[in-house]
């Protein structure tokens, strides 16, 4: 997934002893509509997760397609995750893998990679739920980031069954449930289903971030509409989730705080504007040991300009 991201740094709030409730925002990546939740005001980071897209179309009775085109990546890791419909992942390592709900694909940029997805389905949404998938990165460490590239295809994860709810472990792990997705940093990712509540049990050094689907949802004490999220900062040994009458589908997304100052422009994590600078001339003048090619027949992106690079530089 490419989007817009402006440049942000993270900040240091990573202490606060309340839970936080920030609203997304309605953007489009072409003609598919996107509410994203993080970044969000003063807070660009929870854990290594750094960027958070739900797919939610204008158009219900004919949503668009998912195409998007041959764009490049440093310094993170994409999680993209379904929830209808299938999408084809492309790579410049020479993948083409396609994904359906309750798969996990998972590419790791390191210096540089370009990929494009493209819906092969019309997302078919439930009444219920306008959403059709999430598109999530992970900033990668310090010791990970300048290094090699990789692709992980899951098509099995493991459940944790916990009474009146279900949770499918994408990243990380739950009670004894352990996901095999191979990632830099202690994180994890849950996609929960909540009747009528849980007691979720959660690792006391993570921050956390809430996040639902299709119905309001209580965190604690606090409510948390769709198209937002709820901020829970580390200490937490339980978190009671709460909804009212019908099943609620959130995803929980958290892990240790990064420890690190994280830059990010356009489709780019770095912890330097130079950095960012590099990436950018890269792939404008079509750099292929950073950027390979990509076996796509979707347009390739172009990328903006970077509003500190002049337009003789």
């Amino acid at each position: 997934m490419s989007g817009p991201v402006e440049d942000q740094t993270s900040t240091s709030d990573l202490g606060m002893s309340a839970i936080e409730v920030r609203e997304g925002r309605t953007t489009n990546i072409g003609r598919l509509g996107i509410v994203r939740v993080l970044p969000t005001k003063r807070r660009r980071t929870i854990g290594p997760w750094c960027f958070v897209d739900l797919m939610s179309p204008d158009d219900m009775q004919a949503p668009p397609p998912l195409e998007i085109g041959p764009h490049p990546h440093i310094g993170l890791a994409t999680v993209t995750w379904l929830f209808a419909g299938s999408a084809l992942h492309s790579d410049s390592l020479g993948t083409e893998q396609l994904i359906r709900p309750g798969q996990l694909n998972l590419m790791t940029s390191g210096n540089g990679i370009a990929h494009a997805e493209q819906g092969l389905e019309t997302a078919r949404v439930a009444a219920d739920s306008s959403t059709m998938g999430v598109q999530m990165w992970l900033a990668q460490t310090e010791g990970t980031r300048h290094g090699g590239s990789r692709f992980q295809h899951l098509g099995e994860l493991p459940t944790a069954d916990l009474g009146s709810g279900e949770a499918r472990v994408l990243i990380g792990e739950l009670g004894e449930a352990a996901s095999p997705a191979e990632v830099d940093h202690p994180t994890v990712g849950l996609d929960l289903r909540v009747t009528p509540y849980v007691h979720l049990p959660t690792n006391q050094s993570f921050e956390h971030a809430v996040i639902p689907i299709d119905r309001s949802v209580k965190v604690e004490d606090t409510i948390v509409e769709p198209g937002a999220l709820a901020i829970v900062p580390s200490g937490h040994e339980l978190l009671r989730i709460e909804t009212r009458g019908s099943s609620a589908r959130l995803m929980i997304l958290g892990g240790e705080p990064l420890g690190e100052e994280v830059k990010m422009w356009w489709n780019f994590v770095a912890r330097t504007t130079d950095e960012i600078t590099e990436a950018w001339h890269a792939w404008q003048v079509g750099d292929e040991d950073r950027f390979g090619p990509v076996p796509s027949p979707l347009q390739r992106m172009e990328a903006p300009r970077p509003p500190w690079i002049p337009r003789d530089g």
